[in-house]
């Protein structure tokens, strides 16, 4: 019997306060399975990572990867961890931050695309990223990790 790991992931997720309350900054999961999907397929800015890496290091080093841009200095707020439906293991920070959308350079990945095509094909990790309020961020983010939006109005509140 083969004994497969856990997968973990970790990430940030930015939060700033405007004249319409909080929003928190999401990515859009890129490749051909989300591209028409909206609830569901918006994502924390995370990556994986391998069990000797500090889980911190990885959400930094994960947001630069998925993002482009350098992880922001802050006060990193401790969401925890959520476990989502395909058993990944995600932790995530909040830090307070701005940046700016059209500033993000995704990085890539490379799937065989159409499936047995034998074509491999490029995608962005992340198509968008967009600020989006709580209530709606709610709506389109992945099931397991609405539970860091909630930890983060609990901070916030």
């Amino acid at each position: 019997m083969t004994v497969r790991a856990t997968k973990r992931s970790a990430g940030l997720l930015l939060f700033r306060h405007t004249d319409e309350g909080q929003e928190v900054l999401l990515g859009h999961m890129g490749g051909p399975f989300f591209a028409k999907r909206d609830a569901g397929a918006w994502t924390v800015p995370k990556g994986e990572y391998e069990p000797d890496e500090p889980a911190w290091e990885a959400a930094r080093r994960e947001f630069q990867e998925e993002l482009g841009l350098a992880p922001p200095d802050g006060e990193a707020v401790p969401l925890g961890e959520v476990v989502q439906s395909n058993g990944k293991i995600v932790t995530a920070w909040a830090i307070e931050a701005d940046l700016d959308p059209a500033s993000v350079n995704p990085g890539t990945f490379r799937m065989e695309w159409p499936p047995r095509s034998g074509r491999i094909q490029e995608f962005p990790e992340l198509d968008r990223v967009a600020w989006l309020g709580l209530g709606r961020a709610r709506e389109v983010i992945i099931t397991a990790q609405a539970a860091f939006l909630g930890r983060l109005a609990e901070h916030s509140g």
